[in-house]
């Protein structure tokens, strides 16, 4: 079960579920594009069990889910949102910034929000809630004045009542490939939007991929992993406790550990095998298992290499000199660094955001985060001081690639 991996071609082989399922996404975007909230409603039907006859989360709806969620569970998510929103307003930039750089020549960066965003929140074997604050705050944060959620049927009352705690404008119960379709294109009833975030599985992940002409994404966001680099100073606990933690997510989920001491992967496996035994989600844990493992390094730089070329969505740093390590690693969505720091801190509540890149992204796209929800325009304002400054660089340049009309746009002003 715990076993020596090869990760060689590991990219290929996590980005590879997404073309097998490429036809039948096609299909769903089809149908939702071609039928709109009448297609939506069937497939819904067909693949949620979806028994309603609109997908519209009402207000009342999200009333009385607070009567159904404990007091402390609405305590506990109050809390994580606040630590959300502090960590995600730290990466508030200023609306507009403008500095002289030399007399008569003032640039600077105009930021401002996305008008319309979807976040969509998985379902299915378990409710996240924490993804409705993860993808809804940082958006509010960004200043987006209309965020829809969308999260399969029927809708949990602790996902509903996190959509209200976040300041989430509306909410759709529709899940999938099609959910991703409406927002992406629009219906009758579900508005499109200008970009789509949020995690999911396979087909999710493959729609959208597929409508990015229609909605950009954040990224691609697939089946979860952990990475971990660790040595003979790692407690073994600590790390099974993390690849379970990992690995309960999704079937496809994965964990590799990489040590530079081999007794250290034994003592390991070891306390896997006894936690797994009284696990409550043992039988997806085993077939995620089947996708994870560890490898042995021969020193530290190895160590360093082998999960630069994984790149994980979430890194932990096991080590007797975590902050070194940190400066030294290359690629991961998420870092957590030292022995107590679990991943499942990040998932929930120490203000940081979980929704990450998988299966090597992390290489090229950064984590979710208040960036992703705003628009940056460059701006330049000259003077006739500052025009004559760079105007003989300008017309030389324009010329020599023969825009003469370029060139003679700077000289009409020069000439006054």
């Amino acid at each position: 079960m715990w076993k020596p991996l090869d990760t060689r071609g590991w990219r290929e082989r996590r980005r590879g579920d997404i073309s097998g399922v490429l036809g039948s996404v096609r299909e769903i975007i089809d149908t939702v594009r071609r039928d709109g909230d009448a297609g939506l409603i069937e497939l819904s039907r067909r693949f949620d069990g979806f028994e309603g006859g609109s997908p519209v989360i009402l207000p009342e709806e999200i009333e009385e889910a607070y009567d159904e969620v404990d007091d402390r569970l609405i305590e506990a998510l109050c809390e994580a949102e606040a630590r959300i929103t502090h960590f995600h307003e730290l990466q508030k930039s200023r609306s507009l910034w403008l500095e002289e750089i030399e007399p008569g020549v003032t640039l600077g960066v105009r930021t401002r929000p996305l008008d319309r965003v979807g976040c969509y929140v998985p379902g299915g074997r378990a409710a996240y809630p924490s993804t409705v604050l993860m993808t809804a705050v940082p958006a509010r944060v960004a200043g987006v004045p209309e965020i829809c959620i969308c999260t399969p049927p029927p809708g949990d009352p602790l996902t509903l009542v996190a959509m209200d705690i976040a300041g989430v404008n509306e909410g759709y119960r529709v899940g999938g490939a099609q959910a991703i379709a409406a927002m992406a294109i629009g219906t009758e009833t579900i508005g499109k939007v200008a970009k789509i975030v949020g995690p999911g599985n396979v087909y999710v992940t493959a729609a959208k991929m597929l409508l990015r002409g229609e909605a950009e994404i954040d990224f691609p966001a697939g089946p979860s992993e952990i990475g971990i680099i660790a040595d003979m100073t790692a407690d073994p606990s600590y790390i099974a406790a993390d690849v379970l933690a990992q690995a309960e997510h999704d079937p496809h989920s994965a964990s590799v550990l990489v040590t530079t001491d081999a007794g250290l992967a034994d003592r390991v496996g070891r306390e896997i095998e006894r936690m797994l035994a009284s696990a409550p989600r043992k039988e997806i844990i085993e077939k995620a298992l089947a996708h994870s493992g560890y490898v042995i390094a021969s020193n530290r730089a190895e160590a360093i290499r082998v999960m630069d070329a994984i790149a994980p969505e979430h890194l932990s740093l096991q080590v007797a000199d975590p902050m070194a390590l940190l400066q030294e690693v290359g690629h991961a969505g998420s870092i957590f660094v030292g022995p107590y720091t679990p991943v499942a801190c990040g998932d929930y509540a120490s203000g940081t955001n979980h929704v990450l890149p998988t299966a090597g992204y992390a290489s090229v796209y950064s984590g979710l985060d208040v960036h992703h929800f705003c628009t940056r325009s460059q701006v330049q304002i000259l003077t006739e001081e500052g025009l004559d400054a760079i105007g003989d660089v300008v017309e030389a340049l324009a010329e020599a690639e023969g825009l003469a009309a370029h060139a003679e746009s700077v000289r009409v002003r020069r000439r006054g």
